[in-house]
């Protein structure tokens, strides 16, 4: 895929805002969703991949037992796509990814380990228009009828109510972008969207061209994180933004104190 380095906060904004202008609403508009990686080697593989990949048929045993134990938090709702968007936002090993509309937001998350400043971080992008020429005939009616880039999720479940619904919808594999309803304040917070992949062995690396500029990476040197970092954090995209709750007050207060020589002992 395509990769860009950045080398300042204005840099990561001059590139995250080009060509995004549109004249005839005066407004910045793309199709574009983002996620950050505090490593840029890290692929984007799903959580479920990296602790189930031994055996992708334990997939419907994680979700049968997040159903039974989680059912108190769980029974109002009965759509499948938010009880797995729910258990993406808490740790559950789902094929989801967790994308956000908001290249700041992706760029907190590429920042926030103060403990992997060692390390250089990325921000994927990925246009969403370019990305659904894998879906299936009946999937991109959808979007087109309705004059969108990603699924709600009435427009999903009038075609699948399953991984495996989804699967047989195409004889190829294919990735969709789905919005969940925004069920707490993290989801509606972080500008939140989900990747899904219709099979769970694949990546969404496995599905793009390569030729294309459908994905690319952002690039941010170890040596440039803290600028971005505490630049994110004057402007309030931090864990009390991100993270509403006590969790996320305790994660912002722990990082805004801590010993800055882990950071510059990092970037040596």
């Amino acid at each position: 895929m395509k990769e860009i380095t950045v080398h300042s906060y204005e840099e990561l904004s001059e590139v995250v805002f080009t060509d995004c202008y549109e004249k005839d609403i005066r407004r910045y508009r793309n199709n574009v969703v983002y996620r950050g990686v505090s490593n840029k080697d890290f692929r984007l593989m799903p959580k479920f991949l990296r602790i189930c990949g031994h055996d992708l048929t334990l997939e419907n045993s994680v979700i049968r037992s997040f159903r039974k134990y989680g059912y108190a938090d769980l029974q109002n709702s009965s759509s499948f796509w938010q009880i797995i968007a729910t258990g993406q936002h808490f740790g559950l090993p789902t094929r989801l990814l967790d994308w956000s509309y908001s290249p700041l937001v992706a760029a907190h998350f590429a920042t926030e380990d103060i403990y992997e400043y060692d390390k250089d971080g990325a921000i994927f992008a990925i246009d969403l228009e370019e990305a659904h020429k894998t879906l299936p005939e009946v999937l991109k009616k959808e979007l087109d009828d309705n004059r969108a880039s990603s699924f709600t999720l009435s427009m999903l479940e009038k075609h699948a109510n399953s991984f495996e619904e989804l699967k047989a919808l195409s004889d190829k594999p294919f990735f969709l972008f789905y919005e969940p309803a925004a069920s707490n304040d993290r989801i509606a917070n972080q500008y939140a969207l989900f990747s899904v992949c219709s099979d769970a062995s694949l990546l969404i690396n496995d599905l793009v061209d390569p030729e294309e500029s459908t994905l690319k990476k952002i690039v941010i040197p170890k040596e440039v994180k803290w600028e971005i970092r505490d630049k994110l954090d004057y402007i309030n995209i931090s864990e009390r933004l991100l993270y509403p709750g006590l969790d996320g007050i305790c994660s912002w207060i722990t990082r805004h104190y801590a010993d800055l020589s882990i950071v510059n002992k990092k970037e040596e």
